[in-house]
């Protein structure tokens, strides 16, 4: 069994509601414990740079919390990777970032990859990883935020975008953002089509557990 530090980039205060994504890794893969925590005072999450530099050092600090409770990989729940650059320079155990982990999977799987965003732009270190495999990209009508992603006209919009994308004859979709996962929006996209669509928080989870096993086998983790 492996413990993960799993990271929330939008303040809340349900418990409930902060380990979603914890719960949800800790249902597919049976071998890892989630401990979550949520940054504070970003009740919009991170929507574009200037929110997601504000949101850094609360991550990184976050980081190193959970480093002190000696966690076997920290998991950054969201797609723009936000502070993991920096927090691999100094952190002593892996920190796994779900826009790199979503798009590794990807590359994968297909040679097509299209992008459901939530901000004007694809997350840099999506595009960067997937370089020439993205070939489109959509983004929901009037979603400019998580908050707005979780309410039925996000919903409704968010379909539209996957309709748009599916036009493109992609491999496969993948989200620019983790709200995606806190919508349960891969069950929707089974329902309209049969192209593989990559959850961003099970990616993570699916990374986390494979880099451990790794480490494992080199002698690493005790």
């Amino acid at each position: 069994m492996y413990t993960i530090g799993l990271i929330r980039v939008l303040t809340m205060r349900d418990e409930e509601k902060i380990n979603l994504h914890g719960k949800m890794i800790e249902k597919a893969f049976n071998e890892l414990k989630v401990i979550s925590k949520c940054i504070e005072d970003q009740p919009l999450g991170i929507y574009d740079e200037i929110s997601e530099e504000v949101a850094k050092p609360k991550i990184l600090k976050l980081i190193k919390e959970f480093e002190a409770m000696n966690v076997d990989a920290v998991v950054v729940s969201c797609a723009a990777d936000p502070a993991v650059e920096e927090a691999r320079r100094t952190s002593k155990i892996p920190v796994i970032g779900a826009g790199s982990a979503t798009a590794s999977i990807a590359l994968s799987y297909g040679e097509r990859i299209g992008v459901l965003k939530l901000t004007e732009e694809v997350p840099r270190v999506m595009k960067r990883i997937l370089g020439r495999h993205l070939v489109a990209e959509e983004k929901p009508e009037g979603v400019k935020n998580p908050v707005d992603l979780m309410q039925e006209s996000g919903i409704k919009a968010s379909i539209k975008a996957l309709e748009k994308l599916l036009e493109a004859e992609v491999d496969v979709i993948i989200p620019g953002c983790t709200g995606f996962s806190t919508i349960n929006f891969i069950d929707i996209v089974r329902k309209i089509s049969n192209k593989l669509f990559i959850d961003p928080v099970l990616a993570s989870g699916s990374v986390a557990l494979g880099i451990l096993k790794q480490l494992n086998k080199r002698g690493e983790i005790k």
